[in-house]
């Protein structure tokens, strides 16, 4: 066996932890040509499968693929953080927003607020609008609703 002819990949399973370099664009929606993340202008990332990190419909591109794998996938709303829920838009007391807030917080539309559930769960909304008792929040993912271009460079496999 020639160690520089006959290298042994690694393939990208269920329960693998890959080290990869991604790029994901928004190709749709309000957001539309909007780059969500991008890696390859830095460190790359480490990704441990099957534990929600990513939505399904993507950690599902990089089954199989072996180690040095570069590609690009599309993948539209529903294969990927899927449809936008209106029922995730809500409204919540300012008091709430108060309490998950550090003090002196000043909020503006487009902030992203974390909450803790009553059993230490957390979650974060984006603010739509600030009214004088109550705020409207998005629960949703922030790519709910938007068709995806996706490219992945595996960069290690374990």
């Amino acid at each position: 066996m020639n160690p520089t002819t006959d290298a042994v990949h690694a393939f990208v399973r269920a329960d693998s932890y890959v080290t990869l370099h991604y790029r994901i664009e928004m190709t749709s929606g309000p957001a539309a040509g909007s780059v969500f993340v991008d890696t390859f202008l830095g460190r790359p990332a480490t990704l441990q499968m099957g534990v929600g990190q990513w939505a399904p419909g993507i950690e599902n591109t990089l089954l199989g693929k072996p180690e040095g794998e570069h590609f690009t996938v599309e993948l539209d709303a529903g294969q990927a953080y899927g449809a936008r829920n209106p029922d995730l838009l809500q409204r919540v007391s300012r008091a709430v927003m108060l309490d998950n807030a550090p003090p002196d917080t000043e909020f503006e539309p487009g902030d992203m607020v974390e909450f803790v559930a009553p059993n230490g769960g957390r979650y974060s909304g984006v603010l739509k609008e600030l009214g004088e008792t109550s705020a409207l929040f998005d629960f949703n993912h922030p790519m709910a609703g938007a068709d995806l271009l996706v490219e992945i460079q595996i960069l290690g496999v374990l």
